[in-house]
């Protein structure tokens, strides 16, 4: 909530690299295409600011990336305004996101359950749909 320029900065310098190592390697190795990346947080940020040096918390649209293992490759999916808080292009609801990343891991999302409290549960709860423009 604080420092964001400075704490920003110092994140993308100990991430970056890594990063780029870990997709040149399973690239190179050929393992990319079996490998899901996935990478995301817990909310978005807007542009406005939260105190000098801040940002306001955006629940209604997030940035992630996700590569490899039949992911399509080098697009955008889903879009928002310029004030980055209404979603105005493809909405992407947190079930259908679990749906999406179960299919790509090989696992059909309505017959993962666990049980708890004599009722069967999914992590898709009951409506996650698998969102096919994501995929290669």
């Amino acid at each position: 909530h604080s420092n964001l320029h400075n704490g920003l900065k110092k994140n993308c310098a100990a991430v970056d690299q890594p990063t780029a190592a870990l997709l040149t390697d399973l690239k190179q190795r050929g393992l990319l295409e079996d490998t899901l990346v996935l990478f995301g947080s817990e909310f978005g940020r807007q542009p406005t600011a939260q105190g000098p040096d801040g940002r306001v918390h955006n629940i209604t649209g997030y940035s992630m990336f996700m590569t490899g293992a039949g992911v399509k490759q080098g697009f955008t999916y889903g879009a928002t305004d310029e004030f980055s808080y209404n979603i105005t292009e493809n909405p992407l609801h947190v079930h259908d996101l679990n749906a999406t990343i179960l299919h790509l891991l090989g696992i059909d999302h309505k017959r993962l359950t666990f049980r708890f409290q004599g009722r069967h549960y999914r992590i898709t709860d009951v409506h996650g749909e698998i969102v096919r423009g994501i995929l290669a």
